[in-house]
């Protein structure tokens, strides 16, 4: 090696050849980016080259070993940004984004599944890295060796070329791809993930731009669309349920393909298959979709007491934690008196709860302080137990009650002591699919359990009983075990039915049944409140009453798809929803897809811009998150 003549400039290419070459690796084996058509392929293979260039290129502008040693400390950086986004697509099936970052310890709370995802051969990763600090040390003559001045700024405006000769082709097989905010996977695969790194920055620094300027007229075109979107209650069911309790039961990462499942000839969730066919009085709706994004249950949590959607980047409950929300419980307890509280046996500050429950309005907030954790798993108390200590908590409660119940053990990757399994693991070969089936058995009976417990107190009949999925569990980086377990290709039509979770509502005088209306998370809260006699008209509500003879049927995903009886449409292609045909775009597709962009743009307005501090309400206070105090009452007052 010492033999070898080598300057700044064959480090740096050395360097470039090496960034690329992991990047484009990354592409082939970690990230699911859909590419389709030698265009698309070929800006793969392109697209890491701009970055690398300009980036490492700045490094020319040294001489000798400061430029070596600088260009190993840029592509350092690099490397990192590749690898967390790699960890982070194993787990979330998505991309970092600015507001991520601020969820780093949340990663703590997740140490057992992010161990889980990394790999032995990830050390490829940074392989380079180690060669390049090889070079360095064995070949310390490169100081004697100088490139002329004229270089280095034709190196990096180069790669400034690149890049727009780049973004010239994305934008010609993909028009607008800049203004498509809503599909992080475009991004990466038109330009790679340094150059979406920097895009996201961008766009992060401008929203936080927006709110600073945002005023009370920014709110006007919001209302509107509201006002022309609202459906007008069933009057048959309208306040039906006025005075009785709510209590919420959330049932982690549950699928709906779960219900009515049969592993090797025995079903795995035998309880809530029975209040899906009708038992106990249960309305469940088979159609009903989650519309989380990269908030996950957070977001779910978000959008069922907000009828806001979560933010495209990030996860709302972290970025929009002090923003003005007009929300389930607050509207509640100001119209009818109602206490509400959360019960949670997780760290409160995870997903910065004990702060935004605060700007929601919750009453009481029943954290992992309030519980023995000593029979835990996962992340934390198992469920059964969760069910039988929160039940003396429940009963505490003033009446009318508004109770979110949030199940742990049925969430990635899906733990379970020996001990608690009563159904074998699936046999794919993929753990994370195989245990999935586990610990939803050990749900439903924790389910079963706790229904059994709100009957005997006498809770069950003076209630509102709502379970509903979160989110879906399994993401596309399993779908070959998908595929073996539901016996069918998991294509982007396949994966876009696979977002069905379920909801499921017993209402105290309404018989129950299969209702096959399809909804999102976004419909609940209007149906809530119109079963509890509070016409939604006057909120910023961006779902419709469920039970509505108007409900909107066209379910929005975070992303921009979405799903109608008649159409699925995954980015530009339309699909049959009944029959999964492929079909060609129509002007009424067209529309439908516009009126979700617009739906989710004008959520975003909503969210980024802080708007609803300028929404004044006649019969309604803001939220003043310094009346909430939350603690170990329970204790305390023993």
């Amino acid at each position: 090696m010492k033999k070898l003549r080598i300057n700044e400039l064959s480090f740096f290419l050395l360097a470039v050849v090496f960034l690329w070459a992991k990047t484009y690796i990354s592409y082939q084996f970690e990230f699911n980016l859909g590419v389709e058509g030698p265009m698309q392929q070929f800006l793969l293979l392109i697209n890491p080259i701009s970055s690398a260039v300009v980036f490492l290129g700045l490094a020319l502008f040294l001489k000798g070993r400061r430029a070596a040693i600088t260009m190993i400390l840029i592509d350092t950086i690099m490397t990192i940004v590749l690898y967390s986004n790699i960890v982070y697509y194993r787990f979330f099936d998505d991309f970092i984004t600015v507001a991520t970052l601020s969820q780093s310890g949340n990663i703590g709370e997740m140490k057992d599944g992010v161990l889980g995802i990394l790999s032995g051969y990830d050390v490829l990763y940074f392989l380079d890295l180690l060669i390049l600090v090889a070079v360095v040390i064995w070949k310390p003559s490169m100081a004697k060796i100088s490139i002329k001045k004229w270089v280095a700024p034709i190196v990096v405006v180069s790669g400034i070329f690149l890049f727009f000769a780049n973004l010239s082709l994305a934008e010609a097989d993909r028009p607008d791809l800049l203004q498509r905010m809503f599909d992080r996977n475009y991004i990466v695969k038109y330009l790679g993930p340094f150059n979406y790194t920097i895009y996201d920055g961008i766009q992060t620094v401008q929203v936080q731009s927006e709110k600073l300027q945002a005023t009370s007229d920014d709110l006007s075109m919001i209302s509107n669309y509201t006002s022309s979107h609202y459906s007008k209650p069933n009057e048959n069911l309208f306040g039906i349920a006025k005075g009785k309790n709510i209590i919420k039961i959330h049932l982690e990462s549950f699928q709906t393909f779960l219900i009515d499942y049969k592993l090797n000839g025995e079903e795995v969730t035998p309880f809530i298959n029975k209040l899906a066919n009708g038992e106990g009085d249960m309305i469940y709706f088979d159609n009903f979709f989650h519309q989380t994004g990269q908030g996950k249950t957070a977001d779910a949590e978000l959008i069922l007491d907000n009828s806001l959607f979560g933010t495209a980047e990030g996860a709302a409950f972290m970025t929009k934690g002090t923003n003005t929300f007009q929300s389930l419980p607050a509207i509640l307890d100001q119209k009818l008196g109602y206490t509400s509280a959360v019960f949670h046996a997780d760290n409160k500050t995870f997903w910065n709860r004990d702060q935004i429950y605060k700007q929601i309005g919750y009453n009481h907030f029943f954290d992992e302080t309030y519980y023995d954790n000593s029979n835990s798993v996962n992340l934390g108390l198992k469920d059964k137990p969760f069910f039988e200590q929160s039940m003396p908590m429940l009963e505490s409660l003033e009446q009318p009650f508004y109770a979110h119940m949030m199940t742990l053990t049925h969430h990635y990757p899906f733990n379970l002591d020996q001990e608690d399994a009563t159904i074998d693991q699936a046999t794919t070969g993929d753990t994370t699919v195989d245990r999935y089936f586990q610990t939803a058995r050990y749900l439903d009976e924790a389910v079963e359990q706790f229904v059994n417990d709100l009957k005997a107190s006498g809770l069950y009949e003076n209630s509102v009983i709502m379970l509903y999925g979160d989110h879906n569990g399994i993401s596309e980086n399993h779908n070959r075990a998908m595929k073996e377990i539901l016996g069918t290709e998991i294509t982007p039509y396949q994966n876009a039915q696979n977002q069905r979770v379920p909801l499921m509502l017993h209402i105290p005088g309404v018989e129950g049944g299969v209702n096959h209306t399809f909804g999102g998370e976004i419909d609940v809260m209007p149906t809530l409140l119109h079963l509890q006699g509070i016409d939604n008209r006057e909120l910023i509500n961006f779902g419709t009453d469920l039970f509505s003879k108007t409900h909107d049927q066209t379910v929005a995903f975070r992303n921009g798809d979405l799903v109608s009886p008649e159409y699925t449409i995954v980015g530009d292609t339309v699909y049959d929803t009944a029959t999964g045909e492929e079909l060609e775009s129509t002007e009424e597709t067209d529309k439908l897809k516009s009126e979700v962009i617009q739906l989710l743009k004008l959520s975003d307005e909503v969210m980024n811009k802080d708007l609803l501090r300028f929404n004044d309400l006649a019969d309604f206070e803001p939220v003043d998150p310094s009346d909430y105090k939350y603690g170990d009452t329970v204790k305390d007052t023993e």
